[in-house]
């Protein structure tokens, strides 16, 4: 298994991810915004569903790429790079959006809000590289099953992503309030979240390639 530095690493990877702005945090913000707390969790649920079939995908086709193709993961790793180097523009552009910008939702049933979180997070770009990109560089070849270290990055990735996303559902309307009063904030933090992102893409590209 990986070492605990490397988990930590993870975790804190996991949780820039999650910070982030993506479709998942656009559809739970302006889900409890419009149709309140209720709604949001509702939602969210839907979007650890997600989380789950992304992370049981993940670690089954995980497996079999690291047995079959070990130069896959090279690919992985720089295709993780340049993602993450994406999203770091994202942040940095000139004229990038305020995630906490209220959107206006019709009212949908508890079924209809747990599928649309489901369908946002399955069909969300951001986590599906995430998992096929960024979680194999924290994974050991030969020093457990392949399976099982991906479960158990997969499952710190979700609890780390509930846990957030919890909190922007609960204070959704405080944080918008609060952001839109300060506008330098907003671009405080992006310029933070895009320079960190950078750095991590770096520190990706420039790690050596592992044995397997």
């Amino acid at each position: 298994m990986a070492t605990s530095s490397q988990w930590w690493l993870f975790a804190g990877a996991a949780l820039l991810m999650v910070l982030t702005p993506g479709p998942n945090m656009l559809y739970l913000l302006s889900r409890s915004l419009c149709q309140g707390r209720r709604a949001g969790m509702i939602s969210l649920l839907g979007v650890v569903a997600g989380f789950l079939l992304h992370m049981l995908a993940a670690a089954l086709g995980l497996t079999a790429l690291f047995l079959a193709v070990p130069l896959a993961y090279a690919l992985l790793k720089w295709g993780g790079a340049a993602y993450l180097m994406w999203l770091a523009w994202q942040a940095l552009r000139p004229g990038a959006r305020s995630p906490f910008a209220t959107r206006s939702l019709t009212a949908d049933s508890p079924r209809r809000l747990f599928m649309m979180g489901f369908l946002t997070n399955v069909l969300n770009p951001k986590i599906a590289v995430f998992y096929l990109s960024i979680l194999p560089q924290f994974i050991a070849p030969g020093a457990d099953s392949v399976f099982r270290q991906s479960l158990l990055l997969g499952l710190t990735q979700i609890a780390i992503s509930f846990a957030v996303n919890l909190l922007i559902v609960l204070f959704a309307a405080r944080l918008a309030a609060g952001f839109a009063a300060r506008p330098r904030w907003l671009a405080t933090q992006r310029y933070v979240m895009g320079s960190v992102l950078a750095a991590l893409a770096v520190r990706m590209a420039l790690q050596p390639q592992r044995a397997g």
